[in-house]
């Protein structure tokens, strides 16, 4: 004969676990799992295991008549909202969706198993039994009041046979150290990150703010369902506990051993610890600590509840458990596999670490423009860096040529044919590539477009800027907007902006194209400063002249040197592994410095080579501008087209000044 249970949670980190246990201690087990019709696929697959559409927040759990069995005999409740951040909001899950399971446990005649909580002991401050509930504390937030509230519902109801466990904080197994989500203790993995960065035996001091308790989930999945298929009796109170509390020191000298960050060498005095911990009263205090718990990702409220006021007691519960191997082994034995896990799996900016192969290895990148030039010879050299590359251009058979070089020299590659001033068609690839590839580390806005005219002979043309603007201003932005919400989610982004020296010498005749580039270089400066955080940062790149298909319709360019395309990867190359806020050039600088600190003698020579150098054909209407891919350069001399550097000295020089990036 089967025994039924139903359980509801049973899809969650502590849930499955029960329902395994479960499903191997009792071979007559029949377990029905409350599920929603969108988490199907979590629940496990078995042939003991039947899943029940329905939702704790609904009347009745949303459970159609005639799904269930008349009779159960157990019924297990797990589902709840488990997180000291949520408002009151949870009441409809924790409360109202135990007075439907409780209900439920009474129609059927079933043993309700009650998956309480510590938390209802609130702020009490002393040794708290099984024995106990309502001493008169208060509760610190909406998720302890709310446990509170749902337990007294179970106590309370009449004709009702129930259990009741509480279990500590439950982290991650002690065998595997998996865990499912950020929660509780998990939000201070962040600092001791930073903290291991320090040197190992650098002295630190701990304050003395009190005890916490932690328990491994396996354990506590292995006692809840001992204490369960046990006859124990009814009108119980289990407390999952460690038996020994654990003093924070205790907790940070085992994680910290975990991670590799100092070890404690003292304690500080408590009042030191609460001071801390305290929201200050000072405003500027207030937002000083706001913000530095924000850049530890660490809520407030479980910096100021990790260490609890409470000393639980579970004789009555270690007595149950007599004859069983069930113990809950020190911290210090599994914490490395907890940190393990957690900086495997679970870290929130894993995404940034770059693999140990190499800076680009196994980065997935986007570039624009890709079929020609710079965005040509920066994929090519991406690429045997071991990075995925995802290029976009217009011309599918320069693209597609692009790309199966790549591959031919074993790299990988893939070509999508996209308009980056066609709104639509940049969302449409985007989706594209997220489908395909899952995530985009780094972008490369190399896609331009520019125009070498005089104001003189622009009255007309006022589509010349209309179209600078829609490739290097409106295409960067629209691709960087695009990419950047899954960036936000990883945490981690990287965009190059492909600028120009021009920008910051003014260079005559260029009115729509620094235009169209400073706007882009603005952007830039606000995006790095809003996004920092989130740890996504940009490079703008201020690039000479360089030998691409976008330069051949102005003769008159060619009155200066010219950098090659591969020379111009190598800088972008620099820009996505060490990721500085600009790199420019000797003559971009000196413009710079020149409007900055001689500005008259500055526009007296600007004007003076504007004067000097007249618009070329193409400019004059003589020649058609052709801005296609298939773009050649023509009659520009062999020596003009060597690349030429500043000395290094000059270069080292350059580097020592801020904004100076050679």
């Amino acid at each position: 004969m089967s025994v039924n249970f139903f359980v509801t949670g049973g899809t969650g980190f502590l849930g499955r676990r029960v329902v395994q246990e479960i499903l191997d201690r009792d071979p007559s087990a029949s377990v029905h799992v409350l599920v929603r019709a969108g988490s199907l696929d979590r629940v496990a697959s078995h042939h003991r295991v039947l899943p029940i559409i329905g939702d704790l927040t609904e009347p009745g759990l949303g459970i159609d008549d005639g799904v269930l069995p008349d009779r159960l005999d157990h019924v297990v409740h797990l589902g709840a909202v488990y997180d000291l951040t949520a408002g009151d909001d949870q009441a409809v899950t924790n409360v109202e969706g135990t007075r439907e399971v409780a209900l439920l446990a009474l129609r059927t005649g079933a043993v309700m198993h009650h998956v309480s909580s510590i938390a209802v002991a609130g702020d009490f401050r002393g040794r708290f039994t099984e024995h106990d509930f309502d001493l008169g504390q208060g509760f610190p937030t909406a998720y302890h009041r709310t446990k509170f509230e749902a337990e007294k519902l179970v106590r309370g109801m009449d004709g009702l046979e129930w259990k009741v466990y509480r279990p500590a904080a439950v982290i991650g197994d002690s065998r595997t150290g998996e865990m499912d989500k950020i929660d509780g203790p998990y939000y201070l993995f962040g600092a001791l990150k930073l903290l291991s960065a320090l040197p190992a035996g650098l002295p630190v001091a701990v304050p003395a703010i009190g005890a916490t308790n932690l328990v491994p989930v396996d354990v506590v999945t292995r006692a809840l369902v001992h204490l369960m298929l046990t006859d124990t009796g009814t009108e119980r109170v289990f407390h999952l506990v460690n038996p020994t509390p654990q003093p924070v020191r205790e907790v940070y000298e085992a994680l910290a051993s975990a991670a590799g960050a100092p070890h404690p060498v003292a304690s500080l005095p408590g009042s030191v610890g609460r001071f801390a911990l305290r929201n200050p009263r000072h405003r500027q205090l207030r937002l000083l600590r706001s913000a530095v718990l924000r850049r530890l990702d660490l809520p407030s409220v479980v910096l100021e509840h990790f260490a609890i006021p409470t000393e639980f007691s579970s004789a009555i519960t270690s007595l149950a458990l007599r004859g069983s191997d069930i113990t809950y082994p020190p911290l210090a034995d599994y914490a490395t596999g907890l940190w393990t896990y957690w900086y495997n799996h679970l870290d929130p900016t894993r995404a940034r670490r770059p693999s140990p192969r190499g800076p680009l290895v196994g980065r997935h990148i986007v570039i624009t423009g890709a079929s020609s030039g710079i965005g040509r010879a920066t994929a090519i050299r991406v690429a045997e860096d071991g990075a995925l590359v995802i290029l976009l251009a217009r011309n599918e058979e320069q693209l597609m040529a692009t790309v199966n070089e790549i591959r031919s020299n074993g790299g990988r590659a893939f070509g999508y044919v996209c308009d980056v001033t066609d709104a639509e068609a940049v969302d449409a690839t985007i989706i594209r590539i997220l489908a395909d590839h899952g995530h985009v580390d780094m972008l490369v806005n190399n896609a331009g477009r520019s125009i070498r005219r005089s104001l003189a002979r622009s009255t007309d043309r006022f589509h010349d800027f209309e179209r600078t603007m829609a490739v290097n201003y409106f295409g960067a932005v629209r691709m960087t907007m695009g990419l950047l919400p899954q960036m936000q989610a990883r945490r981690f982004g990287h965009v190059v902006n492909i600028s120009s020296a021009a920008v910051q010498n003014h260079a005559p005749r260029f009115a729509a194209y620094v235009a169209s580039k400073s706007a882009l270089d603005g952007f830039s400066e606000v995006a790095a400063t809003e996004l920092l955080h989130e740890g996504i940062t940009f490079t703008t790149i201020h690039l000479p002249l360089v030998d691409t298909p976008m330069i051949s319709p102005s003769d008159g360019y060619h009155a200066g040197p010219i950098t090659s395309p591969e020379t111009a990867a190598a800088m972008v190359v620099r820009a996505l592994v060490k990721r500085p806020r600009r790199i420019d050039v000797p003559l971009g600088t000196i413009g710079e410095w020149g409007h900055t600190f001689t500005p008259r003698l500055k526009l007296w020579i600007a004007s003076a080579m504007h004067q000097a150098m007249g618009d070329s054909p193409a400019a004059r209407g003589a020649l058609r501008a052709d801005m296609s891919d298939t773009a050649v350069l023509e009659d520009v001399p062999a020596s003009d087209r060597r690349d030429r550097h500043a000395p290094k000295p000059f270069r080292r020089l350059a580097a020592m000044v801020p904004g100076a990036q050679w």
